[in-house]
């Protein structure tokens, strides 16, 4: 192997390997996945932007790369660690390969390191900010950078990630009677699709739309998209969101949406550990008890500590006790921690896309 590859951890801490991507270098946050497929769907999930993923699964590539599993344009983290990059694909839906992608959209990626160790690492000391270097590498530099970095605390990502203009997805297994305005934070098109399956036409916005523009559209529902970085950064997105709050058009949020409906209430994120990303991620409802397996990437989680009592917890979990799931009391809006969309992951949570559409119906029904 040719030890062209780095990881440099702000403990200390260095992984040497093989560089299989772009040559350069990236410094982020470096956290680890737990999913066991889906790799091509965790890489164009915008969430990921500014992170490094350190994947548990020690066969990366293994089925190459398609152009129907994209849940973007492009691929999002900064750097990719892996065990062992398959350097053959096989499976009649690929296009391309992984390491192919990597290059060209310059993506630093190593191959060969110890990721049970690195995985060991981050679960005792947490996310740690890291740089990763590929083809000539400099130790020094790679330390300096990574005790450098900032961390991602305060920073706002999903405007950076967030569609340029305003674009429609009218692509549904159903009719589409319901009019759903999505605000994009880093939206992934599988949840989009999930949306357009359960009867909505959609338009999509970008980050900093205003809740005017917003309105002028007449949308029936509101739908608040996952994203990367802190949450508590996205004034903008939090004060807009209070207004729409206010109109009392059913509204739902995951992952970052379900964050910011959380701080447009009234409540208070916080940076986690090691934060949830995996598609084994055991949730409570608590109305009913029952569990259902999640797909989860998040770093930030809303605070129960003074949650106002406007908000309702109806989802927890069962791996730390932390908030899942939270809906409005006053009004028609309910938001979800994970990705119920489940690309990668369990389609076990995909009702809550249904009880959206239940939510408009109910409330159409009572408007006649």
């Amino acid at each position: 192997m040719n030890k062209n590859g780095l990881l440099a951890l702000e403990d200390g801490t260095i992984f040497w390997g093989e560089s299989v991507g772009a040559e350069g270098f990236f410094v982020g946050e470096v956290i680890f996945n737990t999913s066991m497929t889906g790799y091509q769907e965790i890489l164009s999930d915008p969430s990921y932007a500014g992170q490094i993923i350190n994947f548990t699964c020690p066969h990366i590539g293994n089925v190459g790369m398609n152009e129907h599993d994209m849940e973007s344009n492009r691929l999002w983290p900064g750097g990719v660690v892996m065990k062992a990059l398959s350097k053959t694909s096989s499976s009649w839906r690929a296009t391309g390969d992984l390491q192919s992608s990597l290059k060209n959209q310059k993506i630093i990626a190593i191959s060969g390191i110890d990721t049970r160790k690195l995985t060991h690492i981050l679960r005792e000391k947490g996310t740690l900010s890291a740089c990763i270097m590929g083809g000539r590498v400099d130790l020094e530099l790679a330390f300096a950078q990574a005790r450098a970095f900032p961390g991602l605390s305060g920073k706002d990502l999903a405007k950076e990630v967030s569609c340029k203009t305003p674009y429609e997805w009218k692509t549904g297994k159903t009719l589409s009677p319901w009019h759903v305005v999505v605000i994009d934070f880093g939206v992934k098109s599988s949840i989009l699709q999930n949306l357009a399956d359960s009867g909505s036409h959609l338009t999509i916005v970008p980050a900093q739309t205003s809740a005017e523009e917003i309105l002028k559209l007449k949308p029936q529902g509101i739908f608040l998209s996952n994203g990367p970085g802190d949450p508590a950064a996205c004034t903008y997105a939090i004060n807009e969101i209070q207004i729409l709050i206010g109109m009392a058009i059913p509204l739902f949020g995951i992952c970052l949406g379900h964050q910011l409906l959380a701080l447009a209430s009234g409540a208070k994120t916080i940076k986690m550990k090691n934060g949830h990303h995996g598609a084994n991620h055991p949730i409570q409802e608590i109305a009913s008890g029952q569990v259902f397996i999640s797909s989860q990437n998040h770093d930030f989680v809303v605070e129960e500590k003074n949650l106002p009592p406007c908000l309702e917890i109806t989802h927890r979990s069962l791996f730390d006790g932390t908030i899942a799931g939270l809906r409005r009391k006053d009004r028609p809006a309910f938001s979800f921690q994970g990705h119920p969309e489940a690309s990668p992951g369990p389609h076990e949570l995909q009702i809550l896309f249904k009880q959206f559409t239940r939510l408009m119906e109910s409330l159409h029904a009572k408007e006649n």
